[in-house]
């Protein structure tokens, strides 16, 4: 498309110039044209003045019926005036102006052929000089210098080729970026995750030693042992599977299975999921809303979002309280909140707790810090956001899921 609009500006350029000369040869021709007449009417003024003068017998009618007859194709009569009409001119001054005029014609057009030559050298030096800095752009792209920019201001084929460049360019340069971005956060996340299965793995190591160096043990000790192993393990287990899930997010080589779904049967799900948790601390789950409100979500990715949210409230939770879960629908969104009444979480942390394996001091010692990021993520990818408040009398998410 761009060529054709090119191609359009330059065969009109050419229409233009060429209108241009023709118009000024033009003009100079009937200056010359007008030069001729000119010198001939005088010498045809002076003949008749003559005539006039000398035979004043010649009526005005008898000259003029002279002047307009037409003329003998006859060589005789001008012949013994030294004049030839295939030669010369009649009135010689009109040699001198033609003369004069061709001189003009052949300076002009040879003004107009220099002129032409320079342009074309001119344009040709500026376009090699456009393809060599074009060439030392590719070679900096090469080099992996992403950092140069193109001026293109026209729309010629150049143009457009640097234009595309550019492009491409910012394509690569993004791309590099990203590589970076991914390789920062795979040796961050590779140093979060090892200082994550350090910890459980060293603890499983020194008490596998024991067992091994004292094969006497008392059996409540080595019971004891037994629990705080199945526990490391429990918890590693949980991390790798909560890795797998975050890496899958990342890639998008996840998936969803999206339809209407009810809120109730989400947050249900999600509770009996903590159910063992929350008679362990003896919690009442106290779940209110709409009993007809829907979200368009992938059904058992939102029970583990929810899931994580009310695992996480239960951690921060006192014992013998209540987690209110409260859910319901309007025109432009769906909104759940979760509150408890526990700990509460400090207003600096606020920012950090969707970081993945970011743990606040509150966190319960089996925490890993990886919970709310997941449930972040997922929320996100069903076109939800969420939010946190706290207090010191406890901490409520509110979650809402924008209508499609």
């Amino acid at each position: 498309m761009e060529n054709k609009v090119e191609l359009k500006k330059f065969i009109g350029k050419v229409l233009w110039i060429s209108f241009c000369v023709v118009c000024f040869f033009l003009v100079i021709n009937v200056v010359e044209y007008r030069k001729y007449t000119k010198n001939f009417n005088a010498k045809i003024s002076n003949i008749v003045e003559a005539l006039q003068n000398k035979y004043p017998q010649l009526t005005e009618s008898e000259i003029i019926s002279i002047l307009n007859s037409k003329g003998k194709d006859d060589e005789k009569t001008l012949k013994k005036y030294g004049i030839l009409l295939n030669d010369k001119a009649i009135v010689l001054e009109n040699d001198t102006v033609y003369y004069q005029f061709l001189l003009l014609n052949l300076s002009l057009l040879s003004l107009g052929i220099f002129l032409f030559v320079f342009w074309m050298i001119r344009y040709l030096k500026k376009k090699e000089k456009e393809i060599n800095n074009i060439t030392k752009y590719i070679e900096q792209i090469n080099q992996k210098n992403y950092s140069l920019e193109i001026d293109f201001n026209s729309e010629d084929e150049l143009s457009i080729l640097k234009n595309e460049i550019y492009k491409t360019t910012v394509m690569l340069k993004e791309a590099a970026d990203n590589s970076n971005k991914d390789k920062k956060n795979l040796k961050e996340s590779l140093e979060d995750i090892s200082h994550q299965l350090k910890t459980p793995l060293t603890s499983i190591l020194i008490m596998i030693d024991n067992l091994m160096e004292d094969p006497n043990m008392d059996k409540s000790t080595r019971e004891d042992f037994l629990k705080d192993m199945k526990r490391n393990v429990t918890n590693i287990h949980f991390l790798v599977q909560s890795i797998l899930k975050l890496s899958k997010f990342e890639v998008n080589a996840i998936h969803f299975t999206k339809e209407n779904r009810l809120l109730k049967d989400i947050i249900e799900q999600a509770n009996k999921n903590v159910s063992t948790l929350c008679d362990l601390k003896n919690i009442k789950v106290n779940i209110k809303g709409e009993s007809d409100a829907t979200i368009f979500c992938d059904f058992m990715w939102q029970v583990e979002a929810i899931t994580n949210i009310i695992k996480n409230s239960v951690e921060h939770s006192h014992l013998n309280s209540q987690i209110d879960i409260l859910y319901e629908k309007n025109n432009a969104y769906s909104k759940i909140i979760i509150k408890d009444y526990g700990l509460g979480i400090d207003k600096e942390e606020l920012h950090h707790i969707f970081e993945r394996f970011y743990k606040g001091k509150n966190s319960s010692i089996d925490s890993i810090g990886i919970g709310l990021s997941l449930a972040k993520t997922i929320i996100e990818h069903d076109n939800g956001v969420i939010d946190v408040e706290s207090q010191q009398t406890g901490t409520q998410f509110i979650i809402k899921y924008f209508n499609l």
